[in-house]
């Protein structure tokens, strides 16, 4: 995760080109994983009902209470605590019956 004020431009801009490289880099959805189409759609429903639904903020609450009582802020650990955290909610989506 990174970080950039209104009023660091340059960096701002060195941020978004090194993120849209990278993302280049991953190729088309789906191919770096080998996942197929149906697949992703399916995880991109769920996680969008994931972030809709009011347990992942609260989960998302409770985590800073967490990291503080870790106190650890580092970037690595912010980020794995939040994947774990969002990949446990569209889980628990795509196990809904539909």
């Amino acid at each position: 995760m990174d970080w950039a004020s209104a009023a660091e431009a340059p960096l701002y801009v060195e941020l978004i080109t090194k993120f849209t490289e990278r993302v280049k880099k991953l190729g088309p959805l789906g191919s770096s994983d080998g996942k197929s189409l149906e697949e992703i759609k399916a995880k991109l429903v769920a996680a969008k009902s994931a972030a809709s639904n009011v347990k992942l903020r609260t989960q998302f609450a409770k985590l800073t209470q967490e990291l503080r009582q870790e106190n650890d802020y580092s970037s690595q650990r912010v980020e794995a605590r939040m994947s774990e955290k969002l990949n446990e909610a569209i889980l628990r989506e795509m196990e809904k019956p539909v």
